[in-house]
């Protein structure tokens, strides 16, 4: 449990520094350095393509090789050194070069971690940990975004102060995983090599269905944007996603162990379906007190699914192939991020601004279902080695 509890406090650190960079950094290349929003995107679209693709090969390394713990360390680093890069930067390729580099190291971290808590967690409490590694990166989450509002709030051009305050988070979350013991002994010398078609036919089609979901699961921006369109201030709107994730934080580890007593089946589609409803809600109606009530069921549904589709994954891959089945899960998502995001503003475009909450409640209802099916009868824990 202690390695579960320290890789948690890992992840509230360094999101703590994340999240009062990343939700700034928009802003500070518009405003500061000039940059319009197309270098804006291809700024995100390469950091996020390159991520996606690395979290997929970092999982089948930490199969084939072990020696997660280091891989996770490297990752983390990386991204302590990006906010280096930002503080330093006199461009906006600058910027662009730094989150290159942190999304290299969150590619490179995933999967490894995600390991090392299934690992420390045994197969009887695998929700549970998941959750409370969620429910703490959420918290670092909504504290980031929290410290970043108030820091923008006490004057103007507060830019460079936060790059720097970012720092101390980040660095006390890399000495803390220095304290993570690595099993190497479950997971070295392994020489099957991670394949598409080893895979349960489950877990297959449990991916399938969650890249289709992912399309209709356009990037947080557009719900911000919805929300300023209901009425809410820029400033006001952060406070939003605050709660959004502050509502997931406090749910995800009890969500973590209903998974464990009950099953993974009916807390996913109950998720899928929550996020149906608030993309719906998020298309039909605008007005300001649904909108926050919406933003909490966002939360419920963050808990219900985040932790909980890792502790299904780990249930049903081979048990030579975890790491790399929870790269692949990362990669997809990652994958599908892109064209979600690009569908989502086209369709803005074209149809209007509740299009895109629309087709992504349409996709979660379809998720829902298919996932159902997918794993009723035999659990999908009885599938574990």
């Amino acid at each position: 449990m202690s390695n579960i509890i320290l890789l948690g406090l890992v992840s509230l650190f360094t999101d703590i520094s994340a999240e009062m960079v990343y939700p700034i950094l928009p802003l500070y290349l518009s405003a500061v350095m000039g940059a319009g929003p197309a270098v804006i995107g291809i700024i995100e679209g390469i950091a996020e393509s390159l991520a996606s693709v690395v979290k997929l090969f970092s999982g089948i390394i930490a199969d084939r090789y072990g020696h997660k713990k280091r891989l996770a360390i490297f990752g983390y680093a990386s991204s302590t050194v990006n906010k280096i890069i930002i503080l330093l930067a006199a461009s906006w390729s600058g910027v662009l070069l730094a989150r290159i580099i942190d999304r290299f190291g969150k590619g490179i971290r995933t999967a490894p971690r995600d390991a090392l808590i299934a690992e420390s967690a045994g197969s009887s409490g695998r929700g549970k940990a998941y959750g409370l590694h969620k429910g703490l990166d959420l918290l670092g989450t909504a504290i980031g975004i929290l410290l970043a509002w108030l820091i923008l709030s006490s004057g103007d051009n507060q830019y460079k102060k936060i790059f720097l305050y970012s720092l101390i988070p980040a660095f006390i979350g890399l000495a803390i995983l220095f304290l993570v013991k690595d099993k190497k002994q479950e997971s070295a010398g392994k020489t099957i090599a991670f394949n598409w078609k080893n895979l349960n036919p489950r877990l297959k089609l449990f991916l399938v269905f969650i890249f289709i979901f992912t399309l209709g699961n356009s990037s947080n921006a557009f719900i911000i944007l919805r929300a300023v369109d209901a009425g809410f201030s820029k400033t006001n709107v952060i406070l939003l996603y605050f709660l959004y994730n502050m509502t997931g934080s406090l749910l995800s580890y009890p969500a973590g162990l209903l998974s464990d007593k009950f099953g993974r089946k009916n807390l996913l589609c109950t998720g899928y379906l929550l996020y149906g409803i608030v993309y719906l809600g998020i298309a039909l109606i605008a007005n300001n007190t649904a909108f926050i009530a919406l933003f909490v069921i966002y939360g419920f549904y963050t808990a219900l699914t985040t932790g909980v589709e890792r502790a299904l994954i780990v249930d049903i891959a081979p048990p030579q192939h975890k790491a790399g089945a929870l790269g692949l899960h990362s990669a997809i998502v990652g994958i599908g991020l892109l064209p979600a995001s690009v569908i989502a503003g086209f369709l803005w475009k074209w149809l209007g601004p509740s299009a895109p909450f629309l087709f992504g409640g349409v996709l979660a209802f379809v998720t829902g279902v298919a996932v159902f099916i997918i794993l009723s009868g035999k659990p999908a824990q009885a599938a574990q080695s």
